[in-house]
């Protein structure tokens, strides 16, 4: 059955949809963002209570600008971060030297030696081991996947760091 809060919110959308997607599209230039902006609009203004959803009129384009503040914001933060990523890189690159072919090559023969240890790991050992350092999942994290206890898990990653350094410190 349909409440007068929803009949209102229906009304409101037949009124103000068109309009909100022609204000976002031009400032956004992606049909599919301003159809999910306008949405999002609807949205909060669904949480409204009726008497306030009755004046919601002035209020629906107070959020659609608050929307664009905020996906503007995002857009600064990602940005920015994104900035501050490549000029680490290129920093890196610069402090690395050259692309020197010797240790290009010696870097390949020492990953190389360390995906054929890793590959020597029994199964569960290597696969703990890969995901705590490598993919930098939590170890109580991992424990719970595997259905085993911390001190277990504790226990494999050491099992395989101990036989990484063992093999690594022989082929040296």
């Amino acid at each position: 059955m349909e409440t007068a809060q929803q009949r209102h919110l229906d009304d409101l959308c037949r009124r103000f949809r068109p309009a909100l997607v022609a204000y976002f599209l031009r400032r956004v230039h992606d049909p599919t963002e301003a159809e999910d902006l306008a949405h999002d609009v609807f949205l909060r203004v669904a949480g409204m209570p009726l008497e306030q959803l009755r004046s919601a009129d002035a209020y629906i384009f107070q959020v659609a600008a608050n929307l664009l503040k905020d996906r503007a914001r995002r857009s600064k933060v990602r940005a920015d971060y994104a900035a501050t990523e490549v000029a680490a890189m290129e920093g890196e690159e610069l402090s690395a030297g050259s692309y020197d072919p010797e240790r290009i090559e010696a870097a390949r023969r020492t990953l190389a030696a360390l995906v054929a240890r890793l590959r020597e790991l029994p199964a569960r050992t290597r696969e703990i081991f890969i995901l705590y350092r490598i993919e930098n999942l939590a170890r109580r994290d991992i424990a719970q996947a595997y259905a085993l206890s911390l001190s277990t898990v504790e226990k494999e990653i050491a099992r395989a760091t101990a036989y990484l350094m063992l093999h690594r410190e022989r082929s040296q």
